[in-house]
């Protein structure tokens, strides 16, 4: 029912009313709470604990009081929040892994950086340090504006007078209504430096402000991870800083290695880090990592990470900073309080404002002490004048009857003040000697010097800068400290190679275009004219046709029969167990219906520019043709490919090295006969060219079935034979010829051998790779191989089955491959 207004009833709009509470709370919450004031960089909470320890007398030089004592004075004087908040910010402020510059000195269990609480406080004791006693000092000297307390009782100071930037210095955070504030920690020698130069230069840019402050300084030092983040938190005041803690590795007198993290990320809590890296380690998340310990001690900090004999450490360190908090981020975000207002600030503003309230402060203390000096000085006027006239005023005292005749007397005779009158006459007996009234003068001659320089300062804006740089001058001196925290201004974000191995793999093309890649370490070693073991499961009718060794991270450039080019990443090839078919090919390039693969190269770095412009793709076709072609032409890859080569009409693509330009290059065909000629023979042509001749065949159905290029003339030129026969024979016995010849004999082909399927460069300490048409693969050392010449038909190198034959041989570099492991 409606309820008619009375003169006790006031009606009015919930939501209006509900409107404004609400603001009422959250300004309260802003200003008295949350967010830390831009001039001493302190919430009301840590004001007040600072200010009440002060009280207390609670400096350096005294001993420790129980926090429980502190805690009741700032409850009962000025923080009615409970005594928990209180205890909260004070025992924060006295732990070193939470403040860059701590601002209580705590004795007894403050926590750790475990995340332990800190003890009842009943058992510990605080005292302030000497940088806490630099924020209050001058607070006597109506330096800073007070307020009433909660209950009007006392009188509380709005803020400190703060002879150092302590919100640069350690930073704050809060969760005010609508609003948060992240400030970071920085470095007090850099950031005084910085102030230093706005002194000078009032019209530095934050650019050069950076030149002296190199980006934040956190109390648990580290590793800040790339600088842009920083840069951009300098110059708008938001930005987010990439953290990661500071580990090494370490090989053990046994020979195992070990990742040793000396420093955290700031805020992140050690103990927690180290359980749920070991839950990921169980998860099969992180692998690599036998053992996680925590050997940390009052020396300092130290997580052992014991990794397992076949991982590769720095694979797992990426891993632990990418799923781990050992790589954490600070979001920068400098909201403080100006004028009672909230404001996002940048580098520069944090600087004006502190410079600002230092001068303020310092013109309410100069005029403080100018005040306190002109009332000395009055005194000390009044007492010359009474020594100048000392028989009269002695008789004018004794003369009255009381005090205040004799005051009134003193005025009468003399020019003085009630105030010079009154201390004349409590002027003890002892100063009317002639020594004490020398002491008077020169006293006076002080004093009026003093009112002089504080008169100066005062009509002197620039001589107050003056005073203020010295003395932050000064403080950097018996502050300053190093850097905990270093820079690593070049920082990539983590990438998917980051977290794979750069391991030796077999990559494996079957004739119908199935791919697939293995680890090396899969196949194990066996001796010449062994059986083999399965390498790969194909469909009937399908053979393996493309067989190498290549790392995880290297590029392989994919040449068709069509003659055009594709590029893919060796880790985004599916990784299968041996004995699997693969995935079709089509998965991973956009082959064209009715092309297929004839050629695969692996390059190191198609970024690298040195590397690229040292190297040629050489390209021959299974009519003989051959050509040369810079690399850099094949640099920029393309989703749909390009065009690699021009095929003739008739004529297919079949093999693909790369070179340096200095390679002897032999050509070998399916009739057993090789040609061998310098590179410098073949001129480079452009990417749309179709080549020149490089071996002439020995008749219509004869074809080239490879090509090795030599780096050197110490190599062996290795065969092999479709019915798995083979041998090796010195470079040496294949004489040089020109280009385009019909070479010379290289195996003696007979019904036994069958035909030449393979040539290869090799040298003593490779290994073979040799896949047959039925799937079955062999790996075989080369050293195994009789040197022999080249017009014989070689040793057996694979007992093969009934109507099986070599599909394909790759060669295996042993010592590329523990350098890679080295690396």
């Amino acid at each position: 029912m409606d309820i008619a207004p009375t003169d006790r009833i006031i009606p009015i709009n919930i939501e209006d009313e509900m409107r404004d509470a609400y603001i009422d709370y959250s300004m309260s919450v802003i200003v008295a709470r949350a967010l830390p004031d831009v001039r001493d960089g302190l919430k009301p909470v840590h004001r007040r604990v600072l200010y009440g320890m002060y009280e207390l007398g609670l400096s350096q030089s005294k001993s420790y009081k129980k926090s429980a004592r502190i805690v009741g004075e700032v409850l009962g004087k000025y923080h009615p929040h409970g005594d928990v908040a209180i205890y909260e910010a004070m025992a924060r402020m006295a732990q070193s892994w939470s403040l860059r510059y701590p601002l209580i000195e705590g004795q007894g269990n403050f926590g750790s950086i475990d995340g332990d609480a800190p003890a009842a406080m009943r058992y510990t004791e605080a005292r302030l340090v000497r940088i806490s006693e630099e924020l209050i000092k001058e607070i006597n000297k109506n330096t800073v504006d007070f307020q009433f307390n909660f209950d009007a009782s006392l009188e509380e100071p709005v803020v400190l007078p703060a002879k150092l930037p302590n919100l640069l210095l350690n930073g704050a955070s809060g969760i005010a209504v609508g609003m948060a504030t992240n400030m970071a920690p920085h470095n007090l020698s850099e950031i005084l430096s910085a102030i230093v130069a706005y002194i000078e230069n009032n019209d530095i840019t934050i650019s050069e402000l950076m030149e002296y402050v190199i980006a934040p300084d956190f109390p648990t030092g580290g590793i800040i991870y790339g600088y842009n983040g920083v840069r951009e938190a300098f110059q708008t005041g938001k930005g987010r800083v990439v953290l990661r803690g500071k580990a090494t590795i370490e090989v053990t007198a046994n020979g195992k290695e070990q990742i040793i993290v000396t420093k955290i990320p700031y805020q992140v809590n050690k103990a927690v880090m180290i359980e749920r890296t070991a839950h990921l380690v169980n998860e099969k998340k992180i692998e690599g990592i036998a053992d996680i310990r925590d050997e940390s001690d009052k020396e300092g900090m130290r997580i052992v990470y014991d990794l397992k004999r076949d991982a590769i450490a720095h694979v797992v360190l990426n891993n632990l900073y990418k799923q781990t908090q050992l790589q954490s981020s600070f979001s920068v975000n400098n909201v403080a309080l100006v004028e009672g207002r909230p404001k996002i600030l940048n580098l520069k503003e944090l600087i004006v404002h502190f410079v600002d309230h230092r001068h303020e402060v310092l013109v309410r203390k100069t005029t403080f002490d100018l005040e306190h000096a002109k009332k000395k000085i009055h005194l000390l006027q009044g007492y010359l004048i009474a020594l100048d006239h000392l028989d009269r005023v002695i008789a004018l005292i004794r003369e009255s009857k009381d005090p205040e005749v004799a005051k009134a007397a003193l005025m009468e005779t003399f020019p003085l003040s009630e105030v010079q009158a009154k201390a004349i006459l409590e002027m003890r007996l002892q100063r009317l000697t002639g020594l004490e009234r020398a002491k008077i003068v020169e006293e006076h001659h002080q004093v009026q010097k003093l009112i002089d320089h504080l008169l100066e300062i005062l009509a002197d804006k620039a001589l107050r800068m003056q005073l203020i740089k010295e003395e932050l001058i000064a403080l950097k001196e018996r502050y300053g400290d190093a850097r905990r925290t270093v820079v690593e201004y070049e920082a990539d974000a983590f990438t998917m190679e980051d977290m794979i191995p750069d391991t030796e793999m077999v990559i494996m093309v079957s004739n119908q275009g199935y791919i697939k890649r293995t680890p090396l370490v899969d196949y194990r070693l066996q001796g010449r004219g062994g059986i083999g073991a399965k390498g790969i499961t194909t469909k009937k009718d399908d053979f393996t046709e493309h067989l190498f060794i290549a790392t995880a991270h290297q590029y392989l450039l994919i040449f068709t029969e069509y003659g055009k080019i594709y590029w893919v990443k060796v880790y985004t090839i599916p990784e299968t167990k041996k004995t699997t078919q693969g995935k079709a090919i089509q998965n991973l390039i956009n082959i064209a219906p009715g092309d297929q693969v004839r050629s695969i190269i692996q390059v190191r770095d198609l970024k690298d520019n040195t590397y690229v412009d040292h190297h040629h793709v050489v390209m021959c076709t299974r009519q003989g043709i051959i050509k040369k072609t810079p690399l850099h032409a094949y640099a920029t890859p393309r989703a749909n490919g390009i065009h690699a080569i021009v095929i003739r009409e008739g004529d297919s693509l079949l093999d693909v090295q790369l070179t340096n330009g200095t390679h002897h290059i032999v050509l070998a065909l399916e009739s057993g006969r090789a040609t061998q000629f310098n590179e410098q023979d073949v001129r480079p042509m452009g990417r749309v060219a179709s080549g020149i001749r490089g071996i002439t065949l020995a008749h219509e159905q004869d074809r080239v079935i490879g090509m090795a290029c030599f780096p050197t003339l110490d190599l062996d030129v290795l065969v092999v034979s479709e019915n798995g026969y083979g041998k090796r024979s010195p470079l040496a016995d294949y004489r040089i010829t020109k280009r385009g010849g019909k070479g010379v004999k290289t195996l003696q082909i007979t019904e036994k051998t069958g035909k030449l399927v393979a040539i290869h460069a090799v040298k003593n300490q490779d290994e073979l790779m040799i896949m047959n048409q039925s799937g079955v693969a062999i790996r075989i050392e080369v050293s195994t191989l009789p040197l022999i010449g080249r017009a014989t038909q070689g040793v057996r190198l694979i007992r093969l089955s009934q109507n099986d034959k070599i599909a394909s041989v790759a060669r295996i570099d042993v010592l590329a491959q523990v350098d890679a492991q080295d690396r």
